[in-house]
């Protein structure tokens, strides 16, 4: 029997109709050996002679002899379906495991492209006063600053920058940029005066 699919992978439907191969052939067996029991249970090996060696008149000859020359010949090909169908197994099994094995490299090699392509950020917010500016921008504790207005990781020197930059934009929108969560994440702050300290809180 050729080799399922020939030069394409092995799949789940190659497998089933080699097993259903191998059933059909262990069927077949089956069948001629209750031939043989039929034949005063004679099996593989029994003579078919009598003692003066004259070819027993109680039996078939022909019939026991088909059956022991089938089942030969099915017995051989049963080996070689079992064969396969190892075979075809460990094939489905190594393409499952290349599979997983590449779509773990992919989910890597994207989480790697994105935390590549992240910016550096120079300041972590520790604490945002509810009601404040920061608060209603929508700031979280724990954001990773990466740009404040003008200010980014290249030009930054200490809070004192980002102070300056408040007092000049009080009441106009500011662009923040944050890192959120492994994500580059755009907040609209406007400094203002409010019922807390400072302008941001």
């Amino acid at each position: 029997m050729a080799e399922p699919g020939g030069g394409r992978p092995v799949t789940v439907s190659d497998v089933q109709q080699l097993v259903r191969r191998k059933d059909e052939i262990e069927a077949q067996i089956k069948a001629c050996y209750e031939l043989l029991e039929g034949q005063k249970g004679v099996g593989m090996h029994e003579p078919l002679v009598d003692a003066e060696g004259f070819p027993r008149s109680d039996i078939d000859l022909y019939q026991v002899r088909t059956a022991r020359h089938n089942i030969i010949c099915l017995q051989n090909d049963h080996k070689a379906v079992m064969k396969q169908v190892e075979e075809a197994l460990h094939k489905l099994h190594a393409r499952e495991k290349e599979k997983h094995a590449k779509d773990e490299a992919e989910a890597l090699a994207e989480a790697q492209s994105q935390s590549q392509s992240l910016p550096q950020a120079f300041a972590k917010v520790n604490s945002v006063s509810p009601g404040s500016p920061a608060s209603v921008s929508g700031l979280q504790v724990d954001d990773e600053i990466v740009e404040f207005g003008s200010v980014n990781a290249n030009n930054f020197q200490n809070l004192q920058n980002i102070a300056t930059v408040v007092q000049h934009s009080e009441g106009r929108p500011l662009s923040v940029t944050v890192i959120r969560g492994g994500r580059r994440v755009h907040v609209g702050l406007t400094p203002k005066r409010w019922a807390g300290k400072g302008l941001l809180g």
